[in-house]
């Protein structure tokens, strides 16, 4: 049996801050993800793709948005549990006992749910003899941009995944970008700049077109698009990009009584609790008037999240608030040396 004060469920962005913000008030946490790999979404779906919306932080990758968050966590020495999903959470006396899938057993007053919209899979085309091109020339997420360098590739989708990609891998391929409807719904800012580089000649944009076919042997070498008038063409192609959005699954978290609205977990906005004392919900699985779907705001409720849970694991001590910039003991706790 493992006992911490915290066990945090999600090992993206905002489970790793949320790591950072308990270490500062002297809180230790376990991480729990059922990935293989630390870092969430971020690394599962899309590491290479640009992330504009980090404060002081212009342009970075989901990559090293991850790297950047464990070395700032190195000095907490968390413990990560990856490949293993909480199968079961129950109550008992003061603390939440958390199983996980190898059966491990953890006991803490607090859980932080952080695992973004849960367990999940993309959206696939439903085009005819297509899944069997998948993982070769089909892709539903890029994993390395690099494999798509010079190369034809047709992008789908009209939301943010399929815009940034679009501008990302237009640097250095053909691209077309094809939509179903004539506007985009991604970032205004994004479709803007999509629409100055097909005026350069840099970029190809068809819409409103859907697939209807794809003509290859061993890899897909062309597919067919029609328009809502009923024309037809044929695009030549190496890859084909399909950014239709996810299924969200949560999986045993729907079953822990937290009041579920569409797949999210409603919490209240003074700590992000959940009508469970000692649970808290953080991240895009979260919900409440208002609520943004950024990593910024993840930032802050992991912030709000983690003093609560400070409350909750030592009721007797009290919590002061500290600048990290002037405090002597929260510059030991961070590890920073200052010169005499």
């Amino acid at each position: 049996m493992i006992k911490t004060d915290v066990v945090i469920v999600g090992a993206g962005p905002v489970g790793l801050f949320a790591v950072h913000q308990l270490g500062i008030i002297g809180l230790k946490a376990e991480i729990i993800d059922n990935l293989d790999k630390i870092g969430g979404q971020c690394i599962e779906l899309y590491p290479d793709k640009p992330i504009y919306d980090i404060p002081a932080i212009p342009e970075c990758t989901g990559e090293g948005l991850t790297n950047g968050l464990l070395e700032q966590i190195k000095p907490f020495k968390p413990n990560f549990h990856l490949n293993e999903r909480v199968q079961e959470v129950s109550k008992e006396k003061n603390e939440w006992k958390v199983v996980t899938s190898k059966k491990k057993i953890f006991l803490a007053p607090n859980i932080i749910i952080a695992g973004g919209v849960g367990s999940f899979e993309p959206r696939k085309f439903l085009t005819q003899g297509i899944d069997k091109f998948e993982n070769n020339s089909v892709f539903y997420s890029v994993k390395n941009k690099k494999d798509f360098e010079n190369k034809k590739v047709c992008i789908f989708g009209g939301g943010d995944s399929a815009l940034d990609w679009a501008i990302e891998l237009s640097k250095f391929s053909e691209v077309t970008l094809v939509h179903r409807r004539n506007e985009f719904r991604g970032a205004e800012h994004s479709a803007q700049i999509a629409k100055k580089l097909e005026e350069e000649g840099k970029l190809k944009i068809k819409t409103p077109y859907q697939i209807v076919s794809v003509e290859g042997d061993k890899t897909i070498n062309a597919i067919n698009i029609k328009s809502d008038s009923g024309k037809v063409e044929k695009v030549k192609t190496d890859f084909v990009l399909g950014f239709f959005g996810l299924i969200m699954k949560l999986g045993p978290i729907a079953e822990w009584g937290l009041n579920l609205e569409k797949k999210t977990i409603p919490v209240n906005t003074k700590d992000f609790q959940t009508n469970k004392k000692g649970i808290f919900a953080i991240g895009d699985i979260c919900t409440y008037p208002g609520k943004l779907k950024l990593i910024l705001s993840g930032f802050h409720e992991g912030a709000l999240a983690a003093r609560a849970c400070f409350k909750i694991a030592k009721p007797h001590e009290t919590y002061r608030f500290e600048y990290t910039t002037t405090s002597k003991s929260m510059q030991e706790r961070l590890g920073v040396k200052k010169n005499d």
